[in-house]
């Protein structure tokens, strides 16, 4: 077979999503009682049985479990007898949406299970999160999460980029359009608050929750067989910036900018972004980074200012995205996903739907 005839890259889409009700604690369930439901949930909107499913991949930390490779633990919800292809990335489950995505690029499987799932209320997630930081210059300083997002808006404040009201009104609008999801865990009028770590007031921080979510990815013909309007994948990729914070210039977000180019996002315009900004300055970096004018509807879904299961967000914010696709509110969407400190990583996923 010459170049050209060779095929090109197959179509994959998002054909189902579910999340769980985001909650402050969840103590009374474990890990794999608070994702049963949602797979349940999630293969039950396309029909599928696990057994169906081609490719399974997750994503969860250890940290935030306490316990090392704690993600063995929730195959149990998944069900892994007889036993299925596999994988794991100790990542936001957006990462391991890319594995997937991947797998199914290959030929290898027609459909893929991906799931996350994090529980941040037993313990500090502003202090767990250290552990992601430099062992040797940062981490011994213990600089929580909050305290790094809040010099990253200060820096965005002395650029001249934006002020502490419009931050409150990134994190009122928001809270408001949170009020029509009924997953949120904030919503409606929340105040702007005390200062946690200034300029960073509590409206601009996102709340401590438990939560899940799930996506079913299928390939070419199977997805319009599982779906009425697939959420059809059309660029994904993923950067990272340099790991000292030193190094870096906080106020852009060039990883970001380049992911979105490879991934398609500045070839046409978008109607919907689903943008992971746990804060709401760091909302206002990426709509400059993506190009994102007031044409564009930003976090329909009140975004992680509504509702932050630390690595479980990312994946909520394709779900969210592939959701209004599959109920015809938006043709051209784009989602987003971070990790590390001060958007130290970034993922950007293009979806479409098909022309009606």
């Amino acid at each position: 077979m010459t170049s050209e005839e060779a095929p090109g890259p197959r179509d994959i889409a998002v054909v189902a999503f579910a999340q769980t009700d985001h909650r402050r604690s969840t103590e009374e369930s474990s890990e794999v009682e608070m994702l049963m439901p949602v797979l349940h949930d999630v293969l039950a909107q396309t029909g599928l049985k696990a057994a169906d499913i081609g490719f399974t991949c997750s994503g969860s930390s250890d940290y935030l479990a306490g316990r090392a490779f704690s993600f063995t633990l929730a195959l149990d919800g998944v069900g892994a007898w007889p036993p299925i292809s596999e994988s794991h990335v100790e990542m936001d489950g957006a990462w391991a949406l890319y594995e997937a995505w991947t797998k199914l690029l290959t030929g290898d499987a027609d459909t893929a299970l991906v799931y996350s799932y994090g529980k941040c209320s037993p313990g500090s997630v502003r202090d767990v999160l250290t552990r992601q930081l430099d062992p040797y210059y940062v981490a011994p300083l213990w600089p929580d999460a909050v305290a790094l997002a809040a010099l990253q808006a200060q820096a965005l404040i002395d650029a001249g980029h934006t002020d502490e009201p419009a931050l409150a009104a990134v994190g009122a609008r928001s809270r408001a359009d949170a009020g029509a999801n009924p997953h949120a865990q904030l919503k409606g009028r929340v105040p702007q608050g005390d200062y946690v770590v200034r300029p960073l007031r509590t409206g601009d921080c996102p709340p401590v929750g438990d939560g899940a979510a799930a996506v079913v990815l299928a390939a070419g013909e199977r997805a319009r067989q599982l779906c009425e309007r697939p959420a059809w994948i059309r660029g994904i990729d993923h950067r990272v910036e340099a790991h000292s914070l030193g190094v870096r210039d906080l106020t852009d977000s060039p990883s970001t900018r380049l992911a979105a180019e490879r991934a398609g996002a500045f070839e046409r315009p978008v109607d919907t972004a689903e943008l992971h900004a746990p804060f709401s300055a760091q909302e206002v970096l990426l709509r400059r980074a993506l190009r994102l004018d007031d044409s564009v509807r930003v976090n329909p879904s009140g975004g992680a200012l509504a509702a932050n299961p630390v690595m479980a967000a990312g994946l909520i914010r394709i779900g969210e995205a592939a959701a209004r696709i599959h109920r015809g509110e938006s043709h051209r969407a784009l989602a987003h996903a971070t990790s590390g400190p001060c958007l130290q990583q970034n993922l950007v996923a293009v979806l479409e739907g098909d022309p009606r």
